[in-house]
């Protein structure tokens, strides 16, 4: 599973990096981002930043997508 967030969405309510904190960052711009362990991927952002996400990290990165209210994450599933 990976997932990326679109910032031009991002309302920076901080839900994400709440729920799940190995997955979602914010950052000083006030802006969401994903993470790889301690890689951020914060330039450009958007689809571009990938992020796989930690195994037993799934569900909680579901959670995160449904409960984002500027509905800004993406989930690509491993076919």
């Amino acid at each position: 599973m990976k997932v990326w967030i679109d910032q031009d969405l991002c309302t920076g309510d901080g839900l994400c990096e709440e729920i799940a904190p190995d997955v979602f960052t914010l950052l000083d711009d006030g802006l969401a981002y994903v993470r790889e362990g301690d890689t951020i991927f914060s330039d450009p952002g958007g689809p571009t930043g990938l992020a796989v996400v930690p195994a037993g990290q799934e569900e909680a990165t579901i959670e995160s997508a449904e409960e984002c209210p500027g509905e800004c994450i993406f989930i690509e599933i491993d076919a």
